[in-house]
């Protein structure tokens, strides 16, 4: 499979909300996430991404379909100052398992080198494995693990595990 990530317009904001909700169902057996009364998860920042300086939004396509997204910004959740924050990030099961999410966040790394953070659930397993793996491959082992960060809990109290390494320009 060819990746590509593609910057999301804001013409294709509706795109990214659907993709985003489809994420949000899978994220839920994790943070207990529920619906609103339209049947939805929302997004609360998904507009920031079109008026705020520091959030880039991209499409992770492979052989010029749909596989998924990736969302960067400069608002670290830790309390420790660092370049850049991988939002979110999302790889649809028939993309999984083929090293696309591995070649997507090593693009994403090499496109903002800096100081990175990256955080994730620790009752999301599959995600532990992944981040721990990609982040160790990339930087070579040079990365720093917080396990249990209790100052930015998810949605269902569950401390969030964060990972912080240095991304070079590849």
């Amino acid at each position: 499979m060819k990746l590509k990530l593609v910057p999301i317009q804001e013409e294709e904001k509706e795109i990214l909300r659907n993709l985003l909700e489809k994420y949000l169902y899978e994220f839920s057996q994790y943070d207990g996430g529920t619906v609103n009364a339209l049947g939805l998860y929302g997004y609360s920042y998904l507009d920031n991404y079109w008026t705020e300086e520091n959030r880039w939004a991209f499409f992770l396509k492979a052989d010029g379909k749909l596989a998924g997204f990736a969302m960067v910004n400069d608002y670290p959740e830790s309390g420790e100052k660092t370049d850049f924050c991988m939002s979110e990030f999302f790889v649809m099961y028939p993309y999984r398992k083929h090293g696309l999410g591995k070649e997507a966040a090593f693009a994403l790394f090499d496109r903002f080198p800096g100081t990175w953070q990256l955080k994730y659930h620790p009752k999301n397993i599959p995600s532990v494995h992944f981040w721990n793996r990609v982040v160790a491959e990339y930087t070579h082992g040079e990365f720093r693990s917080v396990p249990g960060n209790s100052q930015f809990p998810y949605g269902d109290g569950s401390p969030g595990q964060v990972l912080y390494f240095t991304a070079r320009k590849g």
